[in-house]
């Protein structure tokens, strides 16, 4: 009976683990999270999946390319304030699966996917699971703002000593950061994701929840061929 209980958990062992391979899902727990977390959300640059805004004039390789190089430049800044201060990164990917992000970016790294619902579903979701992993600051950006750096996310991790909530906030009307302390889902809930009004929207619940807020300075997001000559200027 022990030998069959063995092998059994054996077999499911390898069931997980394989499974966790092709949607690359990967518990969180407090030995792998730090106080202070960073989540990056992005994308596999899967030609044609990525980017799309910009195939138009870049093509579907070159879209790609893109996103690859912007998740690239964006995690070298993230390297930076790891030097600077103890902070444990999480990347939340959309498309490819576990292996092909590791293959790409590295072991060194957390990984999980985005998985299913809109971005505020999404944002909420991986925000709980920080909290319930130990996280106590946590942070997220994207890969769209080339002006993100190690400066920029040390500001933001230490404002949450001093408030609810940090925001950067977008050029084009959303945010290119947010910061939180505790689970708050209602900031990401009923927001018109990938419109003008998100930032606003965002601010306006913020404060209908007494939030106290820290805002940072507007940057400007790649996601339209004339955004281009913001990346080229990097």
């Amino acid at each position: 009976m022990l030998i069959y209980i063995l092998l059994h958990s054996k077999v499911y062992l390898c069931r997980l683990t394989y499974l966790s391979i092709l949607i690359g899902f990967d518990l969180l727990n407090s030995s792998q999270i730090n106080k202070q977390h960073l989540i990056v959300f992005t994308r596999y640059p899967e030609p044609g999946k990525t980017k799309t805004r910009l195939i138009t004039a870049l093509g579907a390789e070159g879209a790609a390319n893109l996103q690859r190089q912007m998740t690239e430049h964006t995690l070298s800044q993230v390297k930076k304030l790891q030097t600077i201060t103890p902070t444990s990164v999480e990347i939340r990917f959309a498309d490819g699966n576990l292996q092909l992000m590791q293959t790409w970016l590295g072991d060194d790294l957390l990984y999980q996917s985005q998985g299913a619902g809109d971005l505020g579903q999404r944002m909420a979701r991986s925000l709980l699971d920080a909290l319930q992993g130990g996280a106590q600051r946590i942070v997220f950006i994207g890969i769209d703002c080339p002006g993100v750096n190690a400066d920029i996310l040390t500001t933001a991790f230490q404002q949450l000593d001093s408030y609810d909530l940090v925001i950067g906030p977008a050029i084009d009307g959303g945010y290119y950061l947010i910061g939180l302390k505790q689970y708050i889902p209602e900031l990401f809930a009923n927001i018109d994701w990938g419109t003008a009004m998100v930032w606003q929207q965002t601010i306006d619940i913020a404060q209908q929840l007494n939030l106290s807020q820290a805002q940072l300075l507007p940057l400007a997001d790649v996601d339209r061929p004339e955004d281009l000559p913001i990346w080229e200027s990097r």
